[in-house]
């Protein structure tokens, strides 16, 4: 009888072994059958096609249609882009210390890193570049500016502006420095009577955690911290080990902060807080929005579950999506999808699901909403991002304020006054002209304004025409329409402080740079004003974190 239990169960390790085989067998066959055939292809299209191909190119292009069936942060780096990566993990490039972006399909300066050579030596913001070292920049080569800007520290890179209200075009000479980017984009307290401290965090590259760090020891050597006010808005995020140093500097140490689950158990890892916490009693809030995500979101998601702060805001991007950087030949890299990352309530804050009704996926439609606990008992939700737990938004309820915004007429408004009036220095303009000049300049720019309501009326005039119906529906369309046109103007005066609070804005980044730009915003922040006054009440902070006591 022993023997044949032996056997039994010999027999049956041998199946279960057997079926592991042959499954690891058959994707190993399918791999290399596969990698035959797609080989070939690429080889007797390459030398057969009616006209002749780059090889390199090819190749590249059949890369990134195979990535594209997976998810939008799996990608081939190649030789070109591997600066990117690098400036990603050490926080650190070789350039001029200029943020240059599209503005009404011109290249131009959108930012200065004060202390740089680009505002050292008097470029402006609003700066429209033409030229770079020779090479005339436009939209059509909007993907080359990085390769043109950044270099080695002690190069030069010679510069052709134009700027408005100058009629010349203006040559810059700006010596390459190593640029180290701050996460930390502003921190101080605010109000600035107040005892809350305020950090705005921009980014997760590897010193994000010391940053914090040491400018929550700057503050306390200023004065007693009694609240502070944590800001990822905007924040994409960045590396994993960066999010928990942020952790560690609020949490307990012990608690978990975040769970990495790969594709089997031997890639799944927890990781907790290791150090004591620097601000462990501070009430916290935190801000997110539409563009905080990943690195961002397992901050905020810590900090919620473990009802460390109240989460102030609008719902988070919705990344729970892990990557891994794989080195490949000749100096390419790629940066693939091997894990999801969980919240330590046991959430994924994951929004898309990428493998839903596709072919490359085995498995599809994973992402479903589940209900989740927080340490207070308090009820989150999977799949969807973080929700926050006082949702305000800072959006105008303007739609031509929104376009105004999206148009960058702000942005130019505040270039041309800048630039016309600091010859006789900047004037302190009243909200009232400030307004009426706002007015003049965008009828001068010959800014058109369609609202939805205008587009539907639109339609409508063309069905009226083609369906021949009573011409007195047409004329009455067309009062309509007149009569929605003019209240335009009016709207800018029903939404001043909006308008106000977009051109100071500009106007600050223009006088004080990044810093003037985000203290000018705080005074007309909503978000920042709910979670200052959640803070300020001790009954109402505790409400929002199930405080039982």
């Amino acid at each position: 009888m022993f023997k044949k239990n032996i056997f039994v169960l010999g027999l049956v390790s041998v199946i279960i072994f057997s079926g592991f085989v042959k499954k690891d067998s058959d994707i190993y066959f399918e791999i290399n059958k596969s990698i035959d055939i797609f080989g070939k292809v690429y080889r007797e299209v390459t030398l057969n096609y009616v006209e002749p191909l780059n090889p390199e190119e090819f190749m590249l292009a059949g890369i990134d249609g195979m990535l594209e069936s997976l998810d939008p942060y799996t990608n081939f780096i190649d030789q070109d882009n591997q600066k990117d990566i690098d400036i990603i993990t050490r926080g650190k490039y070789g350039g001029i210390g200029a943020t240059v972006g599209l503005r009404n399909e011109s290249i131009t300066i959108v930012d200065l890193i004060e202390g740089y050579s680009a505002q050292r030596q008097g470029m402006r913001i609003g700066d429209v570049i033409i030229k770079i070292n020779s090479v005339e920049v436009t939209k059509d080569n909007y993907d080359r500016l990085n390769e043109l800007l950044k270099g080695d520290p002690g190069t030069v890179v010679k510069i052709d502006v134009e700027r408005e209200g100058s009629g010349d075009i203006i040559t810059f000479n700006l010596v390459r420095e190593e640029i180290e980017i701050k996460n930390i984009s502003y921190y101080g307290f605010y109000p600035e009577e107040s005892n809350n401290a305020y950090i705005k965090l921009s980014g997760f590259s590897r010193s994000a955690g010391d940053e914090v760090k040491k400018a929550l020891l700057e503050l306390k050597e200023q004065k007693d911290i009694e609240s502070i006010v944590l800001d990822l808005r905007g924040n994409p995020g960045g590396l994993l080990d960066a999010a928990i140093d942020v952790c560690e500097k609020f949490l307990n140490k012990g608690q978990l902060i975040v769970s990495v689950k790969g594709r089997d158990s031997l890639s799944s890892k927890k990781y907790f807080s290791y150090e004591e916490p620097i601000a462990a009693n501070v009430k916290l809030a935190v801000l997110i929005d539409e563009g905080s995500a990943s690195a961002s979101e397992i901050v905020a998601g810590a900090i919620q579950d473990h009802d460390r702060g109240v989460i102030v805001g609008v719902n988070s991007f919705g990344k729970g999506l892990v990557q891994t950087l794989i080195p490949l030949s000749y100096n390419t890299s790629l940066k693939i999808t091997t894990a999801k990352y969980y919240t330590p309530s046991g959430r994924s804050i994951q929004k898309v699901d990428y493998s839903e009704k596709n072919k490359v996926f085995e498995i599809s439609g994973m992402i479903k909403q589940s209900e989740f606990k927080t340490d207070h008992q308090r009820i989150v939700y999977s799949a969807g991002g973080i929700k926050p737990d006082s949702t305000v938004s800072n959006k105008s309820k303007s739609y031509l304020v929104e376009r105004l915004m999206a148009d960058g007429m702000f942005f130019k408004f505040a270039t041309s006054l800048y630039n016309n009036d600091i010859k006789s220095g900047l004037k302190d303009y009243s909200e009232n002209e400030l307004l009426k000049k706002f007015k003049e300049y965008i009828k001068e720019q010959k800014f058109h304004f369609i609202s939805p309501a205008e587009k539907l009326i639109s339609q409508l005039k063309i069905a009226v025409v083609d369906e021949n119906l009573d011409g007195k529906f047409l004329e009455q369309l067309q009062t309509a329409e007149k009569q929605i046109d003019d209240s335009h103007s009016k709207e800018l005066e029903k939404y001043k402080d909006d308008v106000i609070a977009s051109i100071k804005e500009e106007l600050a980044a223009r006088t004080n740079g990044r810093n003037g730009r985000i203290l000018e915003s705080l005074h007309y922040d909503k978000q920042i004003e709910s979670a200052l006054e959640i803070l300020h009440d001790q009954v109402l902070y505790g409400t929002f974190l199930g405080n039982r006591n």
